[in-house]
């Protein structure tokens, strides 16, 4: 007599499949497991949690300083001697690094809300400690070489804190689907407490966390200062090579208040305008004087200088990209651009009746102008016929000898000092790095009629908090891109921004409650139970080819029943909560997802399995 032994049929998961076998390769279904995670893995989900946080913070440094990108080159090319926009492979390898991440954690989440065992397969274990190595470096890098652009953070904040406050906040109440699911799922009291505890202490610090977040635009709109002006440092070098005349010439066209320039003194003592110290960077000096190229640029004399292109070194670097733009008549004017004198600059600026400023550099030591050249750059002055009071002066170097030959010029300071020690000394203004100078510093110096100019400012978003901070000038490389801000990007009262925070705060703990009391509703009184364990424990004293044998009996049928469009749904679900996460803008399709039927017909066996 032939015994007929049942086959226990499954209908396909597909979703589920690609779900474990992106994330551990754990693509069939005796490989996949509703056990606890194993320390060894969960250790690893730490990692990945880590590593996730870390490019999370990185990605935000890097997106934040864009403002001081062209900094960051110019810094590379000091100390590489080669142009080159070394922005571009860090963004590009942050971006890659942080999206593999990002992704990986998105599968993991989802396993946890379909009950699966987390186990990352060695492949991303590898990725992940890379991701984990270089960011680390990265960080040591950016700490050792430019640590102070890590106040680009705080002071973004300013402008992004609230918003950053309702994503997170988004982000941790659709995660209470997840929680709820699992508190009522285990049977563990001290895993419960554990996770409820961890969930609301999370949930709690982000309800207070509007407490320590300030903004100078939190703030009433008559309150609001007159836009600040601007200054264009190095003309407008996103339109025209930097200190050229056709650069200054661009800004002006940008309703700039005023112009700044970098000065140094030629051999035969005149004032010239060159940020570098040497040639290389800005004009063909390799052509026109090989020898000469590495010479620092004082040691050239006027004739020398002015016959240097410094124009075709923009056509050719790009270093904004924007030569494209540019017209056929435009690339002409900037690629037979020259080096400019600081007279020229002079002349132009009492021509629109603009301010000036400028740094200026001492000539090395044995330079036939080391010791007068002071008295060279105020005869320029001089000669030039500018009003006295459209120029700004920073050189520290005797500044009482400077009064007495022009006593009209604006004293300025490039050093931060507390006002009664500026007006000692018989100083006016001060010209500060943008991090330099917090909201309360710039209203100090405003109270004691000292005016404050910040450099340097190229975003709208870091014009905005300087502009609600009550800055009279900012310096920037991007007066084209100022002019088109004539307002702060946001601005909101005190009382607006408090009647947002508390409604979203009591949004968010009702949809958290509600989450709760439903997912203990829809799983009360029902246990969660896997049929593939419940065969395969009974053979647990067999060989393991036995075994083997045994797990490829479960075979697939070809049907395809609701079941399985369900566990499609709950994973779609689970990545839809998830990009809310990441991406807070999408909050207004939460309404729909909570609304649909699949939260009330979802079979429980379905997803456990």
């Amino acid at each position: 007599m032939v015994k007929h032994q049942p086959l226990q049929v499954y209908e396909r998961q597909l979703c589920l499949s690609c779900l474990t076998g992106i994330y551990g390769c754990r693509w069939k279904r005796y490989q996949r497991s509703h056990d606890d995670t194993t320390k060894w893995e969960f250790l690893w989900s730490l990692i990945l949690f880590f590593t996730f946080s870390l490019l999370l913070v990185w990605f935000y440094f890097w997106w934040e300083a864009h403002n001081d990108y062209n900094e960051f080159n110019w810094f590379l090319y000091n100390r590489s001697g080669e142009w080159i926009d070394g922005t571009v492979p860090i963004l590009a390898t942050t971006a890659a690094g942080f999206t593999y991440i990002a992704f990986l954690m998105i599968l993991a989440l989802c396993h946890i809300a379909v009950g699966q065992q987390l186990n990352l397969h060695w492949l991303h274990k590898i990725g992940v400690s890379t991701a984990l190595l270089t960011t680390a470096i990265g960080f040591i890098s950016v700490n050792q070489t430019w640590g102070e652009e890590w106040a680009v953070i705080p002071i973004s904040l300013q402008a992004t804190g609230p918003f950053l406050h309702l994503g997170a906040l988004v982000a941790v109440t659709a995660l209470a689907w997840l929680v709820a699911g699992q508190v009522a799922r285990s049977e563990k009291t001290m895993f419960q407490v554990v996770v409820l505890l961890l969930y609301l202490s999370v949930l709690l610090g982000l309800y207070m966390a509007p407490l320590s977040i300030t903004s100078p635009c939190i703030m009433d709109h008559a309150n609001l200062t007159p836009r600040p002006d601007v200054i264009g440092h190095q003309g407008a070098p996103m339109l025209a090579p930097e200190n050229t005349i056709l650069s200054f010439q661009r800004a002006l066209q940008m309703n700039v208040s005023g112009l700044e320039a970098d000065v140094a003194i030629s051999l035969d003592g005149v004032p010239f305008l060159m940020r570098d110290r040497t040639l290389r960077r800005t004009t063909d000096v390799e052509k026109v004087f090989p020898a000469r190229q590495l010479d620092d640029a004082s040691s050239f004399n006027w004739t020398d200088l002015h016959s240097l292109n410094a124009g075709q070194w923009f056509l050719k670097e790009d270093p904004f990209w924007t030569v494209q733009s540019m017209a056929q008549r435009e690339v002409m004017l900037v690629g037979n651009q020259s080096v400019c004198s600081l007279e020229q600059l002079l002349r132009l600026a009492t021509l629109h009746n603009h301010t000036v400023v400028f740094d200026l550099r001492r000539p090395p030591h044995g330079h036939p102008c080391y010791h007068s050249w002071i008295n060279d750059t105020l005869g320029v002055i001089l000669l030039s016929g500018i009003p006295q009071h459209l120029v700004m002066w920073t050189p520290d170097w005797d500044r009482g000898q400077v009064r007495q030959v022009v006593p009209g010029l604006q004293q300025t300071s490039v050093e931060k000092l507390p006002p009664q020690v500026l007006h000692q000394q018989g100083i006016s203004r001060l010209l500060l790095r943008y991090s330099q100078a917090s909201p309360d510093d710039i209203r100090e110096f405003s109270r004691s009629n000292v005016s404050v100019t910040l450099y340097t400012v190229n975003e709208p978003w870091l014009f905005s908090v300087l502009w609600c901070s009550g800055v009279s000038s900012v310096s920037s490389e991007a007066p084209n891109i100022l002019r088109k801000v004539p307002y702060p990007i946001w601005l909101m009262s005190p009382d607006e921004y408090c009647l947002i925070w508390v409604a979203a705060e009591l949004i968010s703990f009702t949809v958290v409650i509600g989450i709760f009391v439903f997912q203990k509703w829809r799983l009360s009184g029902m246990h969660s139970y896997n049929p593939e364990q419940i065969m395969l424990s009974a053979a647990v004293r067999r060989s393991s080819r036995d075994l083997n044998i045994m797990k490829e009996k479960l075979i697939f049928s070809g049907k395809e029943g609701p079941h399985r469009e369900e566990s499609c749904t709950a994973c779609v679900y689970c990545i839809v909560c998830l990009f809310l996460w990441l991406c807070p803008s999408t909050l207004k399709w939460l309404p729909l997802l909570f609304s649909s039927p699949y939260l009330f017909t979802t079979d429980l066996m379905t997803l456990d399995r």
